[in-house]
């Protein structure tokens, strides 16, 4: 564990700093702030969830290299850890909305994990070749949008998608042209702006009323969807996407496990069909690969 205060808000189109002591084709892929106490669950590319208590994880500085999963959890050769979540309880309202790489979604309700095992469950069927790119904790009757690579998006309500058990497979969230891959999906709130952030370095912020119909309804689950982002050589595809608002500061993260973290509030707005601006420099042959929220730093946390 370590925490998002750690990295200090710096200019739009900056390098960042180095995040972590980093082995050899590992870099940063997730961070959030939770409670010893909590339960963190693990969701992997194979479908599979782990639980383990908050205080099980070491506690470790900005620039240590951590504990190596496997020390941590009982996963195979192969799987990784591709989504994280943390709760105190396993309530029967509150639901996850799972999504994978083909644009596969499936809702399920918290309480089907309440018993667990330590060597972890199956939480979602998955085709050959798919795998799990992304959970979101909802309390059901939230819109759920999902991006791609080619830089398309579909805003959906996960009413669209019935409760289902663990061993279920889900249903067809957007329809994927040929060559296209899911890379993120995210949770809409209402005055948020889905931010956009691409291989390359650049980015933009888009208002959710935008992915809606008329302004006001989502899409029907299960279409192509509607244009995201102007995918260019200059931009490079669709690396990662996040909702946030002006309270929200944003840790943007590259393969050589340097992060930049920005206030959301200067990164620029921009409609759906367009480059956005840089908002991270890049060395030659390193790409973005993550994006996280945090809270927004404080005056003290500053100094």
């Amino acid at each position: 564990f370590f925490t998002g205060s750690t990295y200090k808000n710096q200019r739009r189109g900056g390098k960042g700093i180095f995040a972590m002591a980093t082995r050899e084709e590992d870099y940063v892929e997730t961070i959030f702030t939770a409670s010893t106490h909590d339960n963190i669950l693990f969701f992997t590319n194979f479908g599979r969830v782990y639980r383990k208590k908050g205080y099980i994880i070491p506690e470790a500085g900005r620039t240590a290299k951590g504990t190596n999963i496997i020390n941590i959890l009982p996963i195979e050769q192969g799987e990784q850890v591709n989504a994280m979540i943390h709760i105190r309880e396993f309530p029967q309202d509150k639901y996850l909305v799972m999504v994978t790489k083909t644009g596969t979604v499936k809702r399920m309700s918290f309480s089907e994990l309440r018993n667990m095992k330590n060597v972890g469950i199956r939480a979602i069927k998955l085709d050959d070749g798919d795998e799990l790119i992304s959970v979101r904790e909802t309390d059901g009757n939230q819109n759920i949008i999902i991006a791609t690579h080619d830089g398309m998006a579909i805003c959906f309500k996960e009413t669209d998608v019935r409760p289902m058990g663990r061993a279920a497979a889900g249903v067809r969230g957007i329809l994927l042209r040929e060559g296209d891959f899911c890379v993120g999906a995210a949770r809409c709130r209402e005055g948020g702006c889905l931010l956009t952030v691409t291989e390359n370095g650049y980015g933009k912020k888009t208002p959710i009323n935008e992915y809606l119909r008329s302004g006001e309804e989502p899409q029907k689950r299960g279409g192509i969807g509607i244009k995201n982002y102007q995918v260019t050589e200059k931009t490079g595809k669709v690396a990662a996407v996040k909702v946030v608002d002006d309270n929200d500061d944003v840790l943007i993260i590259s393969s050589d496990g340097v992060i930049i973290r920005m206030a959301a509030a200067d990164i620029n707005i921009y409609g759906r069909a367009t480059q956005g601006v840089r908002v991270m420099r890049l060395d030659e042959g390193i790409k973005v690969i993550s994006l996280a929220r945090t809270e927004k730093e404080t005056e003290e946390e500053a100094e």
